[in-house]
Order: structure tokens, then C-alpha cells, then sequence
């Protein structure tokens, strides 16, 4: 028998990430030689004689490197026919490893800074999520500012009836919505709404960005240091801040840093802003953000989108536009109330701008957020050739938490079962130390993707736009789909009140909401046709994740008790949780089934 689970504190001790400096003990059960050896890599390779201990397994303890890095290792079985190894598991998801022909997959070590800490208001918080245009007018929402509104945006068209369908306007270039269409939510109105999600038992707001820009999802930047004027002004922006800080709140905005918009103060392709942008002239303050291969109509964009040109995250001034202590964009809007940044296509950011960008803003505010939008393991992911770690402490907070979304509707839908749900909650505590694990997005609706309701139905996809739009149009749940979808979703989110990380809800999700992805994902908050028992259900589980300490903090144990059926247990050791306080309450244990 040759055996290692890195899940199992029998073989790895002790589990998960390692603190820089410290020790790790890995063990290894064989009958088939007399002899094993531990290979290690970080970089460069060591190996280590494991020593039977008294159990009869091989031993080898090692002391994990000083500086935070990803460490990996797997084993060299001696046999008398010649050497094997032995590595993770196929899916590399931890646990039960398997014999390899050649150099195996190895198993994946996280060694991060001691010093790492993360916000309290992501461990303790529950997340709503709100792309601003759709969630609340108010009354007059206009007045004051038909003229600024207008001269931003010329080309917008405006819905009057709130209940209307979203915009699908198709640009035959490029192949996306326009997005031009527009039902003027405010952020007064959001303002207005947060006694709602108070109610509701929400800690921390998330804003689809919120600056001025041509489109309605604001992904274009136009001007980072200008509220959009449909939205409000700087002043709506600080009164938002401030109300949402007085019930206890958290606001996070999103910060697109990657790519403008071809329509903005800094490239200026239509002249709409005052001064030169870069698409003008080559003598611009701009020019040198963004990279021309033919001056002006062939520039890098982001995917290929020319609307989206694409900046030069390494030009200094650009970096000093962003980051400078006293006028710099990340500072200057914490300092006017923001909570925190998502960081858009985190991916596409030069690593050590990502760590300037934690400084910049935890000098302001030691518990501001930096999160990011990560799609896949945030550990170990590869972004233009070169491999990332996001979570040795030098850089985010946190993630979404993309993976774990897929894993559960994938075992609500049927596509797979508890047992693989389980690895793909322990593959993550495995490799995420617990400041990041414990301040994860998880989320199961988001601007990106179909509403949750349509993704327990089967319908969400990869991709993009995940299907044809216009085959997307006439989707319409019927009666006993959407039944099953709420029952599913009530199920998918007890899970993840019950799991390290942050619950989330995107807006409309609570009240049985539907649609495919954009624009129909998008659509206005239906205020006036809610599923007032699916909002009071959902309610009663945030307020349960609110008000229960352990589920927040406390040591996590999960169980497949059969293909079905998940068992969380949420439990304290010595009265103390992860991080070492004494949250006090009882052990609490949380079964979640797809039957």
C-alpha cells in the first residue's frame, strides 16, 4: 500500500497553509519499500530520508522557508524494481494522492507572512451586492442635473417605466451590448434602501463601479474623480458613506484599473472631455498610459474591445495618478468614505502594483479592503506565463470566490456529488490561509453571471455571455423550475452561512429575481413584486451567520454523509476560534441537502 491525504492530520501536521519559518511534519504509509524519500521544490529541489515512527509510517519533518512563497513536495518510493513517485490527486484538489509514472503533480504547500491580517468587516460580514443603475430612482432623481447628465451622456436612452426589460442593443463590431440604456438608479437611492438591507441582515455593501462613464455598467471608465452624474455627485457619494457607516456598514467600490474607457477625460477618442487625451495627441499628459502600435486607431485593448483601450500599468505617473498618499485615486476615495476596493480583473495588474496598492490603502485605513476579482484558485494561478499567489499576505485580502460557485451549483444540479464538494471545500482550505479564507466572497450571483435561480435550473454556462443572446431572449423558468430553483438556492445558501468567508447576495437574488446573463441579469430591482417568503428566508439565514460567532470564525469539519448530503460543523477549540479569541457560544452543525 503506498497512502498520503493531505486532508487528514494523520499524514500532514499540521494542515493546511504554514506560517513562514515554521515547521511541517508530512507522513507517508508503504509496505512496498524500505525506503522513501520527501522531494521538495521552491525552486530548487531538496530531499529529505523519511524514518519510520512507531506507527510504522514514513516521517520527515522540514522547516518551511522565511519567506512567503509556495512550497511543493511529493514522494520517491525505493522499491527493488526500480523508483515510482507518488504525488496529489489527478484533479489536484489534495487529499488521497496517486502513484505517477514520471514527475507527478505535486502537492502544494502555502508558506505565508505571519504578520498577515485581514479586515474584520470580511470574516464577521455579510455581502449584498448592487449594480447602481438597477436597484432604486428615487422621486425627482434628475433634478438639478438634466444638463450635466446630458452632456455625459449623449447617447444614452433612458427608461421611464422602471419595470421595463433591459436594452439588448448588439454593436456589429464588436459583438457586445452597448449598454447605453439606462433607468437611472441613484445613489440616494441606494441610500434610501439601506434600512432594507439592514433588515435584511447585510454588514457590507459591494458597488458595480460607480465613476463616470459612457455605459451602464460603468466597466468604461470615463473620469476616475467624478461620481457619474446620473448616478449623483460627490456629495450623494459621502452621504451614502456616511448613512451606511452609521448602521455598521462596510461600502466597497469597484476600481477598473486594467483599461478606460475610449470614451474618457484620459484617452478622449470623441472629444468629449476637456484637454488632449491620448487618442488626440501624442504631446498628451495621457499618452504614454496607453501602448499605440500605429498612432491613433491602433492601440492594445482589453480583449480585443476598442472602446476598451487598454493602460500601461507600469508607467510611473500612471502609478502615481493611482497611489499617490495625497491625491492618488485609492486613497483619496477611502478618505471619502469608502470602504474598500474590488479590484477588477485583478489578473491583469502587475503584482507589485497590486501589493502598492494594499499599502496605499492600508495606510489610510488599516481595515480597508482589497479584494479582487480572481476566477480560479487563487493560490497558484498562472497570469501571463508567470505563476501568482495571492494570498501569502503582500497583496489581497481576499477573493470571489469563483470556484466554490461553481462546486455548489454543480452538486445542486446534479452534476456532481457531496464526496467531490467536499474535496472542493477542503482543496481550498488547504492551500488559502485562514486571514484569506476566512474573508472570501462567497458569492452565488454576480453582473457576470445568470441569475442564481436560472443556474440551479442548468442554465449557467462558461463563457462570457455563456449562450446566444437571442436564444437567451426567450428563456423564461417555468412554475416548477423556479420552485425547485429557490429551494435549491435557500440549500446552496445555508451552505455558505455555514462555511468560512462571506456570504453574498446580488441584489434581486432575495426576492426570486431571474434572467440570463446580461442584460437580462441586470434588470431593476423589483421592488413592487417581491417573493416576500424567499426574502424572509433569506433574511433569517444571514441573520443567523450575523448573530452566531462560531459560524464565523470558528474551526471548520466537513463531511459527506452520502452523495446527497453535506455536513458542516462549525466548532471552537478550547473555547477559541482560528484566529485565538474566545467568541464563546456552542458547537454549531449545519446539514445541507440537495434531495
Amino acid at each position: 500500500m503506498l497512502y498520503h491525504d493531505s486532508h487528514d492530520e494523520r499524514y500532514r501536521e499540521p494542515l493546511g497553509p504554514i506560517k513562514a519559518g515554521d515547521k511541517l511534519t508530512v507522513r507517508f504509509a508503504c509496505d512496498e519499500a524500505d525506503n522513501v524519500t520527501l522531494r521538495t521544490w521552491n525552486g530548487g529541489e531538496s530531499r529529505v530520508a523519511m524514518q519510520r515512527n512507531h506507527e510504522g509510517l514514513f516521517e520527515a519533518t522540514i522547516s518551511l522557508p522565511d519567506t512567503p512563497m509556495l512550497v511543493w513536495y511529493d514522494f520517491i518510493i525505493h522499491r527493488a524494481d526500480g523508483d515510482v513517485r507518488y504525488g496529489t490527486s489527478v484533479d489536484q484538489l489534495g487529499g488521497e494522492g496517486a502513484l505517477c509514472q514520471g514527475q507527478p503533480r505535486s502537492y502544494q504547500i502555502t508558506v505565508y507572512d505571519p504578520a498577515y491580517d485581514t479586515p474584520e468587516c470580511l470574516r464577521r460580514g455579510v455581502i449584498y451586492q448592487i449594480f447602481p443603475d438597477r436597484f432604486f430612482r428615487e422621486k425627482n432623481s434628475t433634478k438639478g442635473r438634466v444638463r450635466k447628465i446630458q452632456a455625459a451622456h449623449p447617447d444614452a436612452t433612458f427608461h421611464e417605466d422602471w419595470a421595463q426589460t433591459p436594452t439588448l442593443d448588439i454593436d456589429p463590431v464588436g459583438g457586445d451590448n452597448r449598454a447605453l440604456d439606462f433607468f437611472g438608479g441613484t445613489l440616494k437611492g441606494i441610500r434610501q434602501k439601506l434600512d432594507y438591507l439592514e433588515a435584511l441582515g447585510v454588514t457590507v455593501i459591494y458597488l458595480n463601479p460607480v465613476f463616470r462613464a459612457r455605459t451602464n455598467h460603468r466597466y468604461d471608465t470615463g473620469d476616475y474623480e467624478q461620481i457619474d452624474p446620473i448616478l449623483g455627485d460627490e456629495k450623494d457619494f459621502e452621504d451614502l458613506m456616511a448613512a451606511a457607516k452609521a448602521r455598521g456598514m462596510t461600502v466597497l467600490i469597484d476600481g477598473v484599473f486594467s483599461h478606460t474607457g475610449a470614451d474618457s477625460r484620459y484617452f478622449n477618442r470623441y472629444g468629449r472631455y476637456e484637454g488632449r487625451g491620448a487618442y488626440q495627441s501624442e504631446h498628451s499628459p495621457y499618452y504614454a498610459w496607453y501602448r499605440f502600435r500605429e498612432f491613433p486607431d491602433q492601440y492594445d485593448c482589453w480583449w480585443g474591445f476598442d472602446n476598451l483601450p487598454a493602460l500601461d500599468k507600469n508607467n510611473p505617473d500612471y502609478r502615481r495618478y493611482l497611489l499617490d498618499e495625497e491625491a492618488g485615486i485609492l486613497p483619496t476615495w477611502i478618505r471619502r468614505g469608502a470602504g474598500g476596493w474590488r479590484l477588477d480583473v485583478a489578473d491583469e495588474l502587475p503584482m507589485d502594483l497590486i501589493a502598492q496598492m494594499r499599502s496605499c490603502v492600508k495606510q489610510v485605513n488599516g481595515q480597508a479592503v482589497l479584494l479582487g476579482e480572481v476566477w480560479e484558485d487563487a493560490s497558484n494561478k498562472i497570469s501571463f506565463g508567470a505563476m501568482r499567489s495571492y494570498c501569502l499576505g503582500d497583496t489581497l485580502d481576499s477573493v470571489m470566490n469563483y470556484p466554490l460557485r461553481q462546486a455548489v451549483i454543480s452538486f445542486f444540479t446534479g452534476k456532481t456529488d457531496a464526496y467531490q464538494l467536499r474535496r472542493e471545500i477542503l482543496h481550498q482550505q488547504e492551500v488559502y490561509p485562514a486571514p484569506f479564507y476566512y474573508s472570501l466572497m462567497n458569492l452565488l450571483g454576480s453582473h457576470d453571471r445568470v441569475r442564481i435561480l436560472n443556474a440551479m435550473c442548468g442554465l449557467d454556462t462558461e463563457g462570457p455571455v455563456q449562450m446566444d443572446r437571442e436564444a437567451a431572449r426567450t428563456i423564461r423558468l417555468g412554475k416548477r423550475d423556479i420552485k425547485t430553483a429557490k429551494k435549491r438556492y435557500l440549500e446552496a445558501l445555508k451552505l455558505l452561512c455555514a462555511l468560512p468567508g462571506a456570504p453574498c447576495v446580488y441584489y434581486g437574488d432575495e426576492i426570486g429575481m431571474t434572467g440570463m446573463a446580461d442584460p437580462w441579469n441586470r434588470a431593476p430591482m423589483s421592488w413592487d413584486d417581491m417573493d416576500e417568503k424567499l426574502r424572509d428566508s433569506v433574511s433569517e439565514l444571514l441573520h443567523r451567520r450575523r448573530e452566531t460567532p462560531v459560524l464565523q470564525t470558528g474551526f471548520l469539519r466537513v463531511e459527506a454523509v452520502d452523495a446527497d448530503t453535506l455536513r458542516v460543523t462549525r466548532y471552537l477549540k478550547d473555547g477559541k476560534d482560528v484566529f485565538g479569541a474566545e467568541p464563546g457560544g456552542r458547537d454549531v452543525t449545519v446539514r445541507v441537502s440537495r434531495k
